[in-house]
């Protein structure tokens, strides 16, 4: 096994650089609902076509910001829209 030697500068940064990537992959963690997809992955992910994105953009079935030409969709909203259309399990009586 081959040894690197770093001096004590050196492991100060590395552990600094670490632990920067901790803080903000722990970040992401906490808050997965305060991140945006792009409307490329808001199809994807909903399994729907552009014009039905569109169609729900224009009923306000969906909450999105748009810059430019670019639309995107807060995890949340997303979220709430699964929530609302939820439709608790039933069971089937039997005759």
């Amino acid at each position: 096994m081959e040894a690197i030697i770093l001096s004590k500068n050196q492991y100060n940064e590395l552990l600094k650089k670490i632990d920067e990537v901790k803080t903000s992959l722990d970040e992401k963690q906490k808050n997965p609902k305060d991140v945006f997809v792009d409307n490329q992955e808001f199809l994807q992910l909903m399994n729907i076509s552009k014009r039905t994105a569109q169609t729900w953009r224009d009923e306000g079935v969906v909450s999105f910001s748009q810059i430019g030409s670019k639309i995107y969709y807060r995890m949340s909203d997303v979220e709430k829209l699964l929530e609302k259309n939820y439709n608790k399990a039933f069971k089937k009586v039997k005759r």
